[in-house]
């Protein structure tokens, strides 16, 4: 049964849609059969991160306007993996609204193991039309005041659109620095002030960094893709313990 997950964050700069993109490819090198919607109209970057940016003809503007066949705007990531996406409108003025988004996915839950939307960050009508499909959701912060005001916020709206399977993801991490801001006494200070359950904790890495940044996320690895492998295997329902280094 296809289960439809909203990756969302309440301010911008926290690294979601790599986050999104490597749990996507981990549950794909995982034999699932993925599919990432860009939700984030203006502003794309799944495409880009995922490698299929020179491929785009169509986006999911065009499939719910009917310009086109709706296969014909789901591109394959990688030969090597059942990983597909849909690209969000280049511009902003192109948003799709929550109900066609909605009757899109509905559509498409037959034909996926998992669905994937990247939501743009903050909580305006882009992330209630990602969200409002949604089985579950998972929340990217960075270990930064202002982050987490912004995953409350969007815990809120989860709520209202109730929307209660909420995890955490805390991205970008770096142990040294973390305690040398001594923003919070520790990790669990963090977490308790999100207030959801954390279900990964993504150390800075520069090399998953570059590697999204050229497109090349399916074809190579780094250590970080372990952590993505061990959320992915967390939302499959596998009881592994969440990696802190």
């Amino acid at each position: 049964m296809c289960e439809v997950i909203v990756v969302a964050s309440g301010k911008g700069g926290t690294g979601k849609t790599t986050v999104c993109a490597g749990i996507a490819v981990a549950l794909a090198k995982n034999n699932k059969k993925v599919l990432i919607i860009d939700g984030d109209s203006g502003m794309r970057g799944v495409d880009m991160v995922l490698g299929v940016a020179d491929k785009l003809v169509y986006d999911i503007s065009d499939i719910v306007s009917g310009g086109c066949d709706p296969e014909d705007a789901v591109y394959r990531v990688s030969e090597d993996l059942p990983l597909y996406c849909v690209a969000a409108p280049l511009y902003a003025d192109d948003e799709v609204s929550p109900s066609l988004v909605k009757e899109f996915v509905e559509k498409a839950r037959k034909d996926y193991d998992y669905i994937l939307i990247d939501s743009p960050a903050g909580t305006g009508s882009g992330f209630v039309s990602a969200a409002t499909s949604a089985d579950r959701a998972l929340v990217v912060i960075n270990t930064e005041p202002i982050s987490i005001r912004g995953a409350k916020n969007i815990k809120s709206r989860l709520d209202t659109l109730h929307i209660s399977d909420q995890r955490l993801v805390i991205n970008r991490f770096d142990k040294e620095r973390f305690y040398q801001m001594a923003l919070f006494e520790d990790l669990d200070e963090v977490i308790d002030e999100a207030g959801m359950r954390l279900i990964g904790l993504i150390p800075e890495d520069v090399r998953i960094i570059s590697l999204s940044q050229r497109g090349a996320l399916t074809g190579n690895w780094s250590k970080t893709g372990i952590i993505f492998e061990t959320i992915a295997r967390r939302l499959e329902g596998t009881d592994v313990p969440i990696i802190v280094k």
